[in-house]
């Protein structure tokens, strides 16, 4: 069984909170045990990207994180296909700050446009870079790839020296691919057991968009039996790692709440 201390859940930056570094700060001041950094400035300017942090924003975030226990990953701008020109860059400036604060985790996208194997054949530098800098590489399901997808590519990935790289599993973003609308957790029963799911986002809808609604306060509000399946499943998967909640609710405390519940849920 999973032990509950080997389940981080934590928040993630928004574009919607001023100053940056608020959620972090909320993280730190409320007892949570991971954070996720997501580079996903506006072009208008709200928001945070890994520029705006200085060499003495790195140095507090990697020691007040020592200092709490807060396990941190990194999230890449959610449009950075590897297969894009320029990404090189964006990625290793990525690793950079994940080394610079102590992060132990980098996500990315899943992008299926041009092939899985192509899509492979782009990440084989970023599982180099990952391996080299000991950092794990999650990769995250979107809104329209599913289960089959990452069966196949985890097939593939098992031929080389990856075991560094596993699946971001976004329970929010399962919930709306086409073929398990409302219905996250068949898509989790469709990834093969060899599918390592290594990183976790947390949010919910209702099958119509991505709204990134606060856990316990979307379907779960009136029926919590599909959390506390995805909570069983991770348990039998022996998931271990961390539960990013990947929203700023007004008030944010929803997030306590949000958190102690789940974490009652893995600890049943």
């Amino acid at each position: 069984m999973t032990d509950k201390r080997n389940v981080r859940i934590g928040n993630q930056t928004a574009f919607t909170a001023q100053p940056y570094e608020l959620p972090f700060d909320f993280a730190l001041n409320n007892g949570f045990d991971a954070f996720e950094w997501f580079s996903d400035k506006k072009s208008w300017g709200q928001g945070w990207d890994i520029g705006d942090a200085t060499t003495q924003d790195r140095r507090r975030i990697r020691e007040e994180s020592l200092k709490r226990g807060l396990a941190l990953s990194v999230h890449c701008p959610a449009h950075a296909d590897p297969l894009s020109d320029g990404f090189s860059d964006v990625f290793f400036k990525h690793v950079e700050f994940a080394c610079d604060v102590g992060a132990s985790n980098i996500n990315i996208h899943l992008f299926t446009e041009h092939g899985l194997e192509n899509y492979l054949k782009s990440l084989l530098p970023l599982i180099d870079i990952t391996a080299k800098a000991r950092i794990t590489l999650s990769i995250e399901n979107t809104t329209i790839t599913g289960p089959a997808d990452f069966n196949r590519l985890f097939s593939m990935l098992r031929t080389l020296p990856a075991k560094h790289v596993g699946m971001c599993l976004d329970i929010g973003h399962a919930n709306i691919f086409h073929e398990t609308r409302n219905d996250f957790l068949r898509y989790i029963d469709r990834l093969s057991n060899d599918v390592p799911i290594i990183h976790i986002h947390a949010h919910e809808n209702f099958g119509d968009v991505d709204s990134h609604l606060t856990l316990f306060s979307g379907p779960s509000k009136s029926n919590t039996l599909g959390l506390r399946g995805f909570a069983a499943r991770m348990i039998n998967r022996r998931f271990s790692g961390m539960i990013i909640m990947e929203q700023w609710p007004s008030p944010p405390e929803l997030l306590i709440n949000a958190r102690l519940r789940l974490l009652d849920f893995f600890r049943e």
